[in-house]
């Protein structure tokens, strides 16, 4: 008999050992690790401690819950200081040594087209990068899925708006880098669909611009409408020299910049700039998905805003794919999971993925920031 337990004792042992040692990276009896690299600090600091407030409200919901398959939900989350160099420094940190399940919710064109290579070495899935860059969508990688709307999608709904209302006099600043680049083919695109040639388009560096001398160059093109392609700092801080030397054209921006800190530094300068957004109202109470948002972001404090209600949409897709991905979720079943998903209506905002289209979400629409701050729709 002694014999006999001593057996069953090593039998259990042996294949506890040998789960774990089976078990994908970041994947524990009774957690998930998914990791995040992402401007913390730096420029972009604003928008992202919103999105995060957003992506986090729903981990805990999820979490008191019980989790995914009875494992919590744990977001390590290292600053790159919106620095590509540190972006991909990060993740080879948080891959490697940190040993996460998957990488989500970036920020970044340029900082996430260095990721790729890596992603594809180790399999690592990315889950909405905070950029609409074509380069993500065609040809899709492997392992990234976007979820937001592509950039030329929000382009295209500005230029189709102002031809609309009758505004053909549009110029373009962008800032000089990936992000800026793919604003600038979008444009060209869309002015072009429209048989419009742009009145003027300009680029300013993203790191240490000369604001007074772009808003000098931009304002003496005369332009009836001026689209910005930039981060949020950048972006306000152009606004407010245009403003201040007379310049008084129809403004305009892209999602990016939908932060309630990208309307509160514009203070009085932002009145009127229109924004696209990507996300349907975070105020809306009318869907399943902003009842949802509004209650789990008066649980745990978290703002009130697009890119809160964007990180709550991610949280929400990362999620589905891990509950889709079974009790024992490897990357390759996540990645399955995630292409699996053929319009599934997250409560106010369809997305589709397949083996050939890693876009998720076309949702664009336009808002206006109002007198009193607030965006308009």
């Amino acid at each position: 008999m002694i014999r006999f337990l001593s057996c069953i004792m090593l039998f259990v042992l042996f294949n506890a050992s040998t789960s774990e040692a089976l078990a994908e990276d970041g994947v524990t009896v009774d957690t998930i690790l998914i990791g995040q690299t992402v401007g913390v600090t730096g420029t972009v600091a604003a928008p992202v401690k919103e999105m995060n407030e957003g992506a986090e409200a729903y981990f805990a919901l999820v979490n008191k819950q019980g989790g995914v398959h009875g494992r919590k939900i744990k977001l390590l989350t290292l600053d790159d200081k919106f620095d590509p160099a540190l972006t991909l420094a990060n993740a080879e940190t948080l891959i490697r040594k940190e040993r996460v399940f998957a990488l989500f919710q970036g920020r970044g064109t340029p900082h996430t087209q260095g990721l790729l290579p890596l992603l594809a070495e180790n399999n690592v899935p990315l889950v909405a990068p905070s950029t609409g860059a074509t380069v993500f969508h065609e040809p899709i990688s492997r392992q990234l899925f976007n979820i937001r709307a592509k950039y030329h999608d929000e382009i295209g709904k500005v230029i189709e708006h102002l031809t609309t209302t009758g505004v053909k006099k549009i110029s373009l600043l962008h800032v000089d880098d990936a992000f800026g680049k793919d604003g600038l083919e979008g444009f060209n695109k869309a002015m072009a669909a429209h048989k419009l040639a742009p009145v003027a388009i300009s680029k300013f560096a993203r790191v240490n611009p000369d604001y007074a001398a772009t808003a000098t160059e931009v304002i003496s093109a005369q332009p009836g409408a001026l689209l910005i392609i930039s981060s949020a700092k950048n972006t306000v801080e152009v606004i407010k020299a245009i403003r201040a030397q007379g310049g008084r054209m129809q403004i305009l921006t892209l999602s990016n910049n939908s932060s309630q800190a990208f309307v509160k530094d514009l203070g009085p300068a932002g009145q009127g700039v229109i924004v696209t957004q990507t996300t349907p109202a975070p105020h809306m109470l009318s869907t399943r998905l902003g009842q949802e948002f509004n209650a789990a972001a008066k649980a745990t404090g978290a703002t009130i805003s697009y890119p809160s209600m964007e990180g709550f949409v991610n949280a929400k897709v990362l999620v589905e794919a891990l509950r889709r991905a079974g009790k024992n979720p490897t990357r390759e079943s996540f990645i399955k999971a995630m292409e699996s998903m053929q319009r599934v209506d997250f409560g106010g905002l369809m997305v589709t993925y397949g083996p050939d289209d890693h876009t998720g979400s076309e949702y664009v629409e336009l808002t206006m920031i109002g007198k009193d701050g607030r965006f308009v729709r």
